[in-house]
């Protein structure tokens, strides 16, 4: 459902703070700490990206890199390139490798998804287009579905196009008027309070089972989906 990240990193702490942040994101990570394992996890796994470190046991991911690009059927692959080598020598090295991108550590894990996402658009349009995440929910827009912790949600139409213009700008406040327009279009006339009744709606689908509240409500504003709503 959601796009599949390979992670390829030793370190133990670090390859989890990659998974954490990638999954907070909605994407599907898979971890390995060796260049053999990469080889056969791309083969196996089939990831729309990878994320690979420079210095790995066995293989080093400038060699791991170069062994994916020689298959045909990898040569399209996007692969971030992770590494502590900052000198422009090495970058260079990197990229001619057949990597996308390179990121010197240390690095910001917004910046790194900021990264994962561009490159994704680039190589997998209709996925990005597909689907939107945000925290533990993901809004499958071809299949018409909504999951949260992989588990599916079932959301009247109202609920569903309510929970779409959440997603595409989280943590954006809108009014109830703003919200109006959008699920219900200017030409029809719905009062307000009828945007609470649905938000009460997708909250209860949403939060069954005791989970966090994603819907914050800012008095005199509006709503928001916002990972840090009491």
């Amino acid at each position: 459902m959601s796009a599949n990240i390979l992670i390829v990193e030793d370190d133990p702490s670090l390859a989890e703070l990659l998974r954490y942040n990638l999954s907070k994101e909605g994407f599907e990570a898979t971890v390995v700490d060796d260049g053999e394992a990469a080889i056969v996890a791309v083969e196996e796994e089939e990831p729309s990206l990878v994320i690979l470190d420079w210095m790995l046991p066995n293989l080093s991911g400038i060699e791991v890199c170069r062994q994916l690009r020689r298959r045909p059927s990898n040569r399209a692959l996007p692969v971030i390139m992770l590494t502590a080598r900052g000198e422009e020598a090495d970058r260079i090295r990197g990229l001619d490798s057949g990597a996308d991108d390179y990121v010197v550590k240390p690095f910001s894990p917004n910046e790194l998804i900021a990264r994962v996402r561009a490159l994704m658009r680039r190589a997998h349009p209709e996925r990005i287009d597909d689907v939107l995440s945000y925290a533990d929910l993901t809004m499958d827009l071809e299949q018409h579905r909504v999951y949260r912790d992989d588990q599916q949600i079932h959301l009247g139409p109202t609920e569903f196009r309510l929970l779409r213009v959440f997603l595409e700008r989280p943590g954006r406040v809108y009014s109830r008027e703003q919200l109006l327009d959008k699920v219900w279009g200017r030409d029809i006339y719905v009062e307000s309070r009828t945007v609470d009744v649905h938000i009460r709606r997708l909250r209860k689908a949403l939060n069954a089972d005791g989970r966090v509240d994603l819907i914050r409500t800012v008095r005199s504003a509006g709503y928001s989906l916002d990972a840090a709503a009491d």
